[in-house]
């Protein structure tokens, strides 16, 4: 990621990989029927299921930051803008017909790992990408031909929503820009879809398995954290509203009481600190993200790095790689499964070198 992109997530207070439009007629598809005749009608049935539940949830009026939103009829052209709708339509088995471009965590076509893996399960076909634009690109929206655009996680401004408002329903967040809580994503677009059950289901699975992760590991219950990341322009402290805080906490962990001592206020979700207020950042774990190893390494030789407890101890947890990274930047229904190992093995590791300079 460059200096410049990376900066700019800073300042959207979310440190967000921003993605672009992406615009695709690939359906909604069926998984592989697995070349049996009764798996297939088992399949038809249960799509035709599906189909009765969608039908029997609308009309259905969804409010939100720019008033209510009304869906007539099951949606059966979607298109997503922001972060984490594309996640959510697809896990309740919904592929949108345009879904954003991932410049940042994204394969070599643009696709985030996790999306490219649903689409594959759904049968759905990798959708056209069109890269980010100074706003959101109308023609491009329109094109699409969408009967729904679904902008739950999003930045997009009352002008930018009178104009989509014009070209399909739209269903924005509920309160402030990139700020949408990463379940409420899931709930809503589930609601929007006629899949609120299916909604339900998801999320069930993925509290069960944070807590399976939070049961297996009691090492992280209690433990104090602070997450933050270090980029050539400035040291970033995440506040506890961030969702990748929310995600710790999930596991059990508690958010170091010095994040707030030493916030700065600018942002409900994130602040800088000064390189000569670092060394005050006391917690038992230090979490920081980075695009690289050599990102990693290059925070941990920096003189302000070298003035926090939790290096001098090895309490770091490292999280590297601009897909996990991503992965909770911030959490969706498909990125926390793919990425849960991954942050509990690093978190895990640092808790257990927290303990043993606490006995030691």
């Amino acid at each position: 990621m460059t200096v410049q992109t990376l900066a700019r997530r800073a300042r959207a207070a979310a440190l967000l990989p921003l993605a672009a439009l992406a615009l695709a007629a690939c359906g909604s598809g069926d998984p592989d029927p697995a070349g049996t005749d009764a798996v297939a009608t088992d399949a038809a049935v249960a799509d035709a299921a599906d189909a009765a539940v969608a039908a029997d949830a609308f009309p259905v009026t969804i409010e939100h930051a720019f008033g209510e939103t009304t869906v007539e009829s099951a949606p059966e052209r979607v298109v997503t803008w922001g972060w984490g709708s594309t996640d959510a339509a697809l896990a309740v088995g919904v592929a949108p017909v345009a879904i954003p471009l991932a410049a940042y965590g994204g394969n070599e076509d643009g696709v985030l790992p996790w999306v490219a893996e649903e689409l594959d399960a759904l049968g759905a076909d990798t959708p056209t990408l069109v890269p980010d634009t100074d706003g959101v690109p109308f023609e491009q929206v329109a094109a699409a031909q969408p009967d729904l655009i679904l902008a739950v996680y999003s930045g997009i401004t009352q002008e930018e929503y009178d104009t989509l408002s014009e070209i399909a329903p739209v269903v924005a967040y509920p309160d402030a820009a990139w700020s949408t809580p990463w379940r409420d994503v899931v709930t809503t677009v589930g609601q929007a879809l006629g899949r609120s059950e299916q909604a339900e289901e998801v999320l069930t699975d993925i509290e069960a398995q944070v807590e399976a992760a939070a049961e297996a590991n009691p090492v992280l219950d209690g433990t104090s954290v602070a997450a933050v990341v270090d980029t050539p322009d400035a040291f970033y402290v995440y506040e506890p509203a961030d969702p990748r805080v929310e995600f710790l906490t999930d596991l059990g962990m508690e958010v170091a009481p010095s994040v707030s001592e030493l916030s700065t206020g600018e942002s409900t979700f994130f602040y800088t600190l000064s390189p000569e207020l670092v060394g005050g950042l006391e917690s038992d774990v230090l979490l920081a993200y980075a695009d690289s190893e050599e990102q990693a390494q290059a925070f941990l030789d920096k003189p302000y790095a070298q003035s926090l407890p939790q290096v001098g101890s090895g309490a770091v947890a490292q999280v590297v790689g601009q897909d996990v990274v991503a992965s909770v930047s911030p959490p969706t229904a498909l990125s926390l499964p793919y990425a849960l190992d991954t942050y509990v093995a690093e978190l895990v590791e640092a808790a257990e070198a927290a303990q043993a300079a606490a006995a030691g």
